[in-house]
């Protein structure tokens, strides 16, 4: 999984869809208290530290591909406020768990990689017989408008160059295609669907500061000194074929797929 360069503190401060969505997904849990949990792609490890009080006799791990945001995620939640509470640096794509876990967990991060039957083939040895897995990832169609304005960019003069070997990095699969996966490492499914979630910004500025921090593969092709000039006309695009409603709001049409399964 390639890396990149991510500002926690600026994620931190436009990820509260990402958030909520989280906290909806756990909703959605009957935890018992006394779960080891696996948290994967924890980011500031907010919903992390979430997830620990709600498993207090238990415990939870959170791992991130990006040293930022775990250096930060563990500056803001200390062993000593939160003692069954860790953080490391680890790929999804090549977890080093075996029959650590009852639970695995996973919020807005799996789409970041593409080669899926890794990742669940490492959930699988990560959990304890019967254990289940938690899954919330883009799903197929997901922001489909932005990303049409980010394609478009790609052809744009000024931006053209920037882009000539770029190799469109997520993977947002449809319900078929991951069902296929999960029976093929020997999950059984309990849910599987694609769920549409509306996505709300704060104006130009809040679409910007998403753009910005999550949009990475995109900006991180123009050099830094431009980047603030790309996100805008970005932004601009997409507000012209997408305008802000009656209280100044944009909003992006998001298509999340929603996974629970079981080790059988």
């Amino acid at each position: 999984m390639k890396r990149y360069q991510w500002n926690a503190q600026d994620y931190e401060k436009h990820s509260l869809a990402q958030q909520k969505w989280a906290r909806e997904l756990l909703d959605k849990l009957s935890l018992h208290g006394t779960e080891d949990v696996l948290d994967i792609g924890c980011g500031d490890g907010k919903v992390t530290a979430e997830i620990s009080r709600l498993v207090s006799k238990g415990t939870i791990v959170g791992i991130d591909n990006s040293s930022s945001m775990i250096a930060l995620a563990s500056k803001r939640y200390p062993p000593k406020d939160y003692p069954n509470l860790s953080f490391q640096q680890m790929d999804a794509g090549n977890l080093l768990f075996h029959e650590c876990f009852d639970l695995i967990f996973s919020n807005a991060a799996l789409h970041w990689v593409k080669n899926q039957q890794s990742v669940i083939e490492g959930f699988f040895k990560g959990l304890r017989q019967k254990g289940k897995i938690l899954l919330q990832l883009g799903g197929k169609g997901n922001a489909a408008e932005i990303i049409s304005v980010l394609s478009g960019m790609q052809t744009d003069p000024e931006w053209q160059s920037y882009f000539e070997k770029f190799d469109f990095p997520y993977f947002f699969p449809g319900t078929d295609e991951y069902e296929s996966i999960l029976l093929k490492t020997g999950f059984k499914i309990n849910r599987l669907e694609l769920i549409p979630k509306d996505m709300a910004h704060a104006g130009k500025t809040g679409l910007e500061g998403w753009i910005r921090t999550t949009w990475l593969p995109y900006t991180q092709q123009v050099p830094a000194e431009k980047r603030d000039k790309f996100v805008d006309a970005v932004s601009t695009k997409y507000i012209e074929r997408t305008p802000v409603d009656s209280k100044g709001r944009l909003h992006v049409q998001m298509l999340r797929l929603e996974v629970e399964a079981e080790k059988k």
